[in-house]
């Protein structure tokens, strides 16, 4: 896959689909899925048909949003969203014992951006076109997205890497570690899949009626 560097620093073309209509990116969705999170901290070895079978609870889901990056008509980053209630039940089960209604809740799943795009404030216009998208509803209470939790001294850390944190942060986004969530994938360089811890974190959205 090439992912080199834009000749240009030309603005990105940034549009919004929902449900049905994200149906001719799904192709796209995946290869940025694979590609980005096969990088740290996820080692996500992607499998296209598992990605396939995912990705259509986004057409599914009528609330659905995917904020699509475009270069010159390429697909270059891609951000997903949908009401938590449409996930599966492995993100839903954390909130089985807590005060948080799963149907208050909007939840952001992944934003993916090639690397030759990123800090171009493409990451704020992600999660920018996701909280628009949840507020319009007027019934959504929170915002939320899952990560993955790895160790500090983890083998496979990069030197130098330097997470999102801050950046969930000054967005308004709290660590719920209270509320995790479990899944299996295989890591990159593996037989069997592992499963995983990723915590949410949330962010209370403002009703506008």
């Amino acid at each position: 896959m090439d992912v080199k560097a834009p000749e240009t620093t030309r603005p990105l073309d940034v549009r919004c689909y929902n449900g049905a209509a994200i149906e001719p990116w799904l192709d796209d969705l995946a290869r940025l899925r694979i590609a980005v999170f096969r990088d740290w901290p996820y080692l996500y070895d992607g499998d296209t048909d598992y990605e396939a079978e995912y990705l259509r609870i986004y057409l599914q889901s009528p609330r659905s949003i995917a904020v699509l990056a475009f270069d010159e008509g390429r697909v270059v980053g891609a951000s997903t969203g949908l009401p938590l209630v449409d996930e599966s039940e492995a993100f839903l089960t954390p909130f089985a014992d807590t005060s948080i209604p799963p149907q208050e809740v909007f939840y952001c799943g992944e934003s993916v951006l090639l690397p030759p795009y990123r800090g171009r404030g493409i990451g704020h216009r992600f999660f920018d076109e996701r909280e628009a998208h949840a507020r319009s509803y007027g019934d959504y209470a929170w915002t939320a997205f899952c990560a993955v939790n790895r160790e500090p001294n983890h083998p496979r850390r990069p030197a130098f890497h330097r997470g999102n944190d801050a950046f969930w942060t000054k967005r308004g986004y709290r660590q719920r570690p209270e509320l995790q969530a479990r899944l299996p994938w295989r890591e990159v360089g593996q037989r069997n899949e592992v499963e995983h811890t990723l915590t949410f974190w949330l962010r209370p959205l403002e009703r506008t009626r």
